[in-house]
């Protein structure tokens, strides 16, 4: 079996398991978003998959309702638009997870680069249009490189949105290059080892800022 159809093989089998799997965690994330602000469940966006085709993300809704209308199409970590259970799927990451749709339909694999909007895509070099050859992915290196420390990093800019088209966009870019010289299954099985780790010590994180409550105030 050649290295595509073994990854996509893979891709299937562990998004159906991960749907089924997570199907209790949908329903009560997709409760919370609900009861916390006004607006649909998922957030939906245009990115720019493998050949430059266009398709429709899904992730839950981590801010208010028409956030894309009020400020530029980036996010930082003190972005005013974020609600409080968006916060929380922010840090944890449990806001991508509906991606697992993506990887079933094909839009996406469970590892590659991270999928671009059209206004950011257009500014990738001859070099970097390379990343567009094969499937985005939900996980991938430059996620596990940048994705951490990104959200503060651009709160402390100016213009975050002038910073991350010149800076973060083309140093996320190098980093899936890299991935791309040498790919291989055993790679993405060893990414995808780190991003699960990734995941339960960003949802720790949470629980461990959360202010501790005494019996007594309880």
């Amino acid at each position: 079996m050649s290295l595509p159809a073994a990854k996509r093989a893979l891709d299937i089998a562990l998004a159906a398991l991960g749907l089924i799997v997570l199907a209790p965690v949908f329903a009560i994330v997709a409760i919370a978003v609900k009861v916390d602000s006004r607006g649909p469940v998922f957030f939906r966006q245009e990115r720019v998959g493998r050949a430059g085709r266009l398709f429709r993300i899904f992730k839950f809704r981590t801010m208010v309702r028409d956030a894309d209308r009020l400020a530029a199409n980036v996010s930082t970590s003190r972005d005013p638009r974020l609600t409080r259970v968006g916060a929380f799927l922010r840090t944890s990451f449990l806001d991508e997870a509906p991606q697992l749709l993506n990887v079933l339909r094909g839009d996406m694999s469970l590892v590659g680069p991270r999928p671009e909007t059209p206004e950011y895509a257009v500014l990738f070099t001859p070099e970097e249009r390379r990343i567009l050859a094969v499937r985005p992915g939900m996980a991938g290196p430059s996620t596990l490189a940048h994705s951490r420390e990104e959200a503060a990093i651009l709160a402390r800019q100016p213009d975050p949105g002038r910073y991350y088209r010149e800076h973060l966009l083309h140093e996320r870019a190098s980093t899936d290059l890299q991935y791309l010289e040498q790919p291989s299954l055993a790679e993405d099985i060893r990414i995808l080892a780190r991003t699960a780790l990734f995941v339960v010590s960003g949802v720790a994180a949470v629980l461990r800022s959360r202010p501790k409550t005494s019996a007594r105030e309880a």
